[in-house]
């Protein structure tokens, strides 16, 4: 009996696996491609699919935003390159949703009808489909490294909000060498990075950063939204 082989989903700080691909904005070459500026790569299950269409509307919507915080998309589905086109013209031309109409999508959907791409990062899970990716959202920093991997099933939409926080975050993090704490949003408190010891956590509560220490682990300080974002988006 011949064995099954073993996939193996790609980590979190590891380099994002390469690849070169046809899509309906030309050849590409990933990430070598996009170095030097944060990427989404994020997969869907079929083109003129309901919930896909609602996606990549809100993507479109929203890239002009993302690429503000200096992140470019790129899409993919197991779909050939002429369904990709023929989808985002009825996108285009015949969708409304959500106040949502006329939308172009100008960013690249890759055309992966061999799976191969989708093999690579984990996108296809035999127990959702077998011949179709997940909604899977991959987040690649400027040296081409995985940052972030979100998996959702077939039959769940993405949180477009928690998509973009997630960037800000990321890139905060990066910035300002500190941790974000649940739900946070620019504007709240962050979280110091571990004092080590509760002498080490005085000093830090005395010092000029005006740290809240709750406990020798627990520290926060303020980072007010407007330095958070003067940051990281482009002028």
């Amino acid at each position: 009996m011949e064995e099954a082989k073993v996939t193996t989903l790609p980590r979190i700080g590891e380099k994002a696996p390469e690849f070169e691909a046809i899509t309906t904005q030309g050849n590409i070459k990933f990430p070598g491609d996009y170095k030097g500026s944060w990427v989404i790569l994020f997969s869907h299950p079929a083109d003129f699919t309901p919930v896909c269409t609602s996606e990549f509307m809100t993507f479109a919507t929203m890239e002009s935003q993302f690429a503000e915080a200096n992140c470019k998309l790129v899409g993919l589905s197991v779909d050939g390159l002429y369904s990709h086109i023929a989808w985002l013209r009825t996108i285009k031309e015949k969708i409304q949703y959500k106040g949502m109409k006329d939308v172009e999508v100008k960013f690249p959907l890759i055309e992966d009808i061999t799976m191969e791409v989708a093999k690579k990062y984990g996108m296809i899970q035999p127990g959702e489909s077998s011949t179709k990716a997940v909604r899977a959202v991959f987040y690649i920093d400027p040296k081409g490294m995985i940052r972030t991997m979100i998996y959702y099933p077939l039959s769940l939409g993405r949180n477009f909000d928690e998509l973009y926080r997630v960037l800000i975050a990321l890139q905060a993090a990066d910035e300002f060498g500190v941790a974000m704490p649940a739900d946070w949003r620019p504007g709240d408190d962050v979280i110091v990075p571990t004092a080590g010891s509760c002498g080490a956590a005085k000093e830090r509560m005395e010092s000029k950063d005006e740290m809240t220490c709750y406990d020798w682990f627990f520290c926060t300080k303020k980072l007010d939204k407007d330095t958070v974002m003067k940051k990281i988006l482009k002028k």
